[in-house]
């Protein structure tokens, strides 16, 4: 074959490679834009996510700070002489425990009883407000013991008999409170918010030098647990999807 009969067979050819060659960039550039405009989307959705998450804590952190608030001013009085504590997480604990029960008895004292009278329809008066009512996931109580269980006990005798000591004293703490006549007009959704939890001595009380607070670690508690972590993960659930 001639040079001459080469270069025009060369020249026939390359408009062809051309114009194949131009719609292949445009396909590039276009699935580049594609592959941006999903990754823009899908920022724009975990920033949209993450300011849902962050806002719900923000409310609920208020609601939280507000609550304690109002229980400190209902109850700053009272609690020296109930031997009880508030803290700012939102437990108030009774932590006398010879006003409490009997040792290894699940019986209420009579000062308890009064005690507790005086506290939980207030206490329930503040957390069934409109403004709390719908943010509270579970009302606790929590009994808590020593290590401690008759001297020849071993360590998992003591724990078991302990649970099934502070699992019976939170019952009937529980029975006790909601048969109050001034709590009857919330019965319902303290039935469906108010439950007695036996932890035995799971969470014990130390001292300063790391010893075991005897006294100190057995109690009666009643936490407040808020909606706010349910909340959150109905988000993270359509974060995942």
């Amino acid at each position: 074959m001639t040079l001459n009969k080469l270069l025009n067979n060369q020249n026939k050819t390359s408009p062809v490679k051309e114009e194949h060659w131009i719609p292949l960039a445009d396909l590039m550039t276009g699935l580049m834009m594609m592959f941006m405009l999903i990754a823009i989307i899908f920022m724009v959705k975990v920033e949209s996510d993450a300011k849902k998450v962050k806002d719900i804590a923000l409310i609920y952190d208020e609601m939280r700070a507000q609550l304690y608030q109002d229980l400190h001013s209902e109850f700053e009085k009272n609690l020296p002489e109930w031997g009880a504590e508030l803290d700012h997480d939102l437990t108030l604990r009774f932590k006398e425990p010879d006003v409490l029960f009997d040792t290894g008895k699940d019986r209420l004292k009579l000062r308890f009883t009064e005690i507790l009278d005086d506290f939980f329809p207030r206490y329930v008066h503040i957390l069934s407000a409109d403004k709390y009512k719908n943010a509270i996931e579970e009302i606790r109580i929590e009994g808590h013991t020593s290590s401690v269980w008759n001297g020849g006990s071993s360590v998992n005798d003591a724990y078991f008999a302990n649970m099934g000591l502070s699992q019976s004293r939170t019952r009937t703490t529980l029975q006790f409170v909601l048969s109050l006549p001034k709590v009857q007009e919330q019965e319902g959704w303290l039935k469906a918010h108010l439950t007695a939890n036996g932890l035995s001595s799971s969470k014990l009380i130390y001292h300063p030098d790391g010893t075991e607070n005897k006294e100190g670690s057995q109690r009666v508690e009643f936490r407040v647990r808020t909606n706010a972590d349910a909340r959150i993960s109905e988000i993270l659930k359509t974060v995942r999807q």
